[in-house]
């Protein structure tokens, strides 16, 4: 009899145990311990039920489960500017600056009436290796003059000065010769940049990555 009351017990508290965690898979940002706790579907990351990244699941960030708060580190939009009937978003920061940032390198002719109407403010010499920098990494002109380092998907790499801001917040006017607003993660780079990158400017758009030496 006593045997039989407490497998009773037992099966109870083990049941009442696995409801609880039942529920708590289904509840983003609730509280967990270990990566077991979790189902596919998500995945325990500092004690809390979220998406998992190896998945690919979206259901805490996405449709369903409500949307964890943005990382500190997180660039938000700042906005929006029309121009020709189109939107285009403006930031006034840009992704957070690491030992491999990911970023777009496009081409700019950095000389006086090119693709701005001024000439650059710290350098204007297309045969040299430099760039202008988004709104945010140009960081109110804080990085003008100094180097960074350039890496290519084909393993090349360079030092590149900085020599202007890549406007992420205005454009569309006659100071930006009517282009929109930069992105918040682009490198435009001069025609020397994209050469000694052994890259094909006629791409328009690379995917490198670059730090601060």
């Amino acid at each position: 009899m006593f045997l039989s009351s407490f497998s009773a017990l037992a099966f109870t508290i083990i049941v009442s145990s696995s409801r609880f965690f039942a529920n708590a898979l289904s509840s983003c940002n609730g509280a967990c311990r270990t990566l077991n706790d979790c189902s596919g579907q998500l995945i325990c990351i500092n004690g809390k039920y979220n998406d998992d990244p190896d998945v690919g699941t979206h259901i805490c960030s996405g449709s369903g489960g409500g949307s964890p708060p943005s990382p500190p580190s997180s660039c938000q939009q700042s906005g929006t500017l029309t121009c020709q009937g189109k939107s285009y978003p403006k930031y006034s920061c840009s992704p957070p600056v690491t030992s491999e940032t990911k970023a777009k390198l496009t081409n700019n002719d950095f000389r006086e009436g090119g693709d701005g109407e001024g000439p650059s403010e710290c350098d204007g010499n297309n045969s040299k290796p430099i760039v202008a920098l988004s709104t945010g990494w140009y960081n109110g002109g804080s990085r003008c003059g100094k180097m960074i380092n350039i890496r290519a998907s084909n393993r090349k790499s360079l030092m590149a000065t900085v020599v202007d801001e890549c406007d992420s917040m205005r454009g569309c006017d006659k100071e930006h010769t009517g282009q929109p607003p930069c992105k918040n993660n682009i490198i435009d780079g001069s025609d020397a940049v994209w050469t000694a990158l052994g890259l094909n400017k006629d791409l328009g758009v690379v995917d490198v990555t670059w730090f601060m030496p």
